[in-house]
């Protein structure tokens, strides 16, 4: 079946969501990628909002976090703060897996979600960190998506608004920061992962139609591609329960 280059990450990032993983996600690919998952592969995952809800049932892709559809047939529906301590707990945040998306990425992780240029005159303002940050600080796991573009890969970001893994190797012990950080970066052309040592960016995984060097071609950095191989492409049964089941209004696809 042919597929969307969006439908590809949708379901390249809800491949990596387990059974009992707890996906905190935002508005948009991630929301949708966490209620494939949920569908497709993990159907014991809970997923839950920055909003509050915890666990509902989603009949329907809700179009915000603030949307009522996120509330539908929850096991918990409280606020803010009670989203953000279900991220921390000790007992439940080992198991919690953030989606988030940004503007700018280094090769440790790092991203940028508040300007491009200078802070004080901006070339472009953009809304910020929100709860990305504390995701980002806090849960063991997280996903990215980018779109792959050599002024999103950065040598360096313009802004730090969400840690990823520093400065590399050990940055975030010495920042203070609980272990974890990114695991992949989820890109429209490749999948890219970090190295246990030294934290730094590799080329994990391309997708078919798109060779190492087009990758390599979209970034400003450098990346290791000794050990990327073709990604499997959505099947037929994921592409009907993402479609027909998931966003059959194709509000996010």
């Amino acid at each position: 079946m042919e597929y969307t280059s969006r439908e590809m990450m949708t379901i390249v990032a809800a491949r990596e969501i387990k059974n009992g993983d707890i996906v905190f996600c935002g508005t948009g690919i991630s929301m949708l990628a966490a209620m494939a998952a949920k569908n497709i592969n993990a159907p014991e995952s809970v997923i839950f909002f920055e909003t509050g809800s915890i666990d509902a049932r989603l009949e329907e892709l809700p179009l915000a976090v603030a949307d009522p559809r996120v509330m539908y047939w929850a096991s918990s529906n409280s606020g803010l703060l009670d989203a953000f301590a279900t991220m921390q707990n000790r007992i439940t945040g080992e198991h919690v897996i953030g989606i988030l998306g940004a503007a700018q990425i280094d090769k440790f992780g790092n991203i940028n979600s508040t300007v491009i240029g200078n802070y004080y005159k901006p070339r472009t303002r953009f809304s910020g960190s929100g709860g990305a940050c504390d995701v980002a600080s806090f849960v063991p796991r997280s996903i990215i998506f980018m779109q792959q573009e050599k002024r999103k890969f950065v040598n360096k970001v313009d802004y730090l608004t969400s840690p990823g893994h520093l400065t590399g190797n050990d940055g975030r012990r010495k920042a203070g920061l609980p272990p974890g950080g990114p695991e992949l970066v989820i890109t429209n052309m490749a999948v890219m992962r970090f190295d246990d040592t030294t934290k730094e960016m590799y080329l994990a995984g391309y997708y078919p139609g798109i060779t190492k060097e087009t990758v390599l071609e979209n970034m400003e950095f450098d990346v290791d591609v000794s050990q990327a191989e073709e990604v499997e492409p959505p099947t037929a049964s994921e592409l009907t329960i993402l479609r027909e089941k998931c966003d059959p209004q194709r509000l996010i696809l």
